[in-house]
């Protein structure tokens, strides 16, 4: 695969985290850490559950550890320790931690050749390529983003990849509640026919 391939993959993927990343800004501590969803998902969850898999993806399996340990992947961690933030977690650690796992990566995708050798143990075919985790993270970033972008419209209504860019026209409040009337009314009417 050449080196085209690798970059858009890996500038999907760093856009892709950028959007994670400022659903959480500007948010109250409270409104950035509340579960939104009856499993629990909240922003800043979210962001610590994808510096773990930024972290040990682009990391332990290439042989390539990150540091600081982040105990949150380990056998003893309490279940869902990496999808939310504990009292005395700050936001700022958090999101460090996010950006520190993502130039690790960006070391581990810049420095090997995509069809390099990697091994993910609980994978059914644990042998991975650099390419196939690449893709794999991908997937998994943009599933979290659009999480993360449904999350914070219920918070504030901002939605799409960036502050600045929205990818929707502007609309008023009236326009968004007619909109989603008609939608109701459609819905209402399909369910009882």
């Amino acid at each position: 695969m050449s080196e085209e391939h690798r970059q858009r993959l890996h500038d999907y993927l760093t856009k892709t985290r950028e959007a994670v990343i400022w659903k959480a800004e500007g948010l109250s501590e409270y409104d950035v850490r509340r579960p939104l969803t009856r499993t629990g998902t909240n922003l800043l969850g979210l962001i610590k559950h994808l510096s773990v898999g930024e972290a040990w993806y682009f990391g332990q399996a290439f042989d390539r550890p990150f540091e600081p340990h982040l105990p949150w992947w380990d056998d003893d961690a309490a279940e869902g320790a990496d999808l939310w933030a504990t009292a005395s977690e700050s936001r700022e650690g958090i999101v460090q931690t996010y950006r520190d796992a993502m130039a690790h990566a960006d070391e581990t995708i810049r420095s090997l050749d995509l069809d390099a050798p990697g091994y993910v143990p609980w994978w059914p075919r644990p042998d991975v390529t650099l390419h196939g985790v690449l893709v794999h993270v991908l997937a998994e970033t943009a599933r979290h983003a659009g999480h993360a972008d449904i999350l914070r419209e219920q918070l504030d209504g901002r939605a799409g990849m960036r502050a600045d860019n929205l990818n929707q026209e502007p609309h008023d409040e009236q326009w968004w509640s007619d909109h989603r009337s008609q939608i109701e009314s459609d819905a209402r009417s399909a369910a009882s026919t």
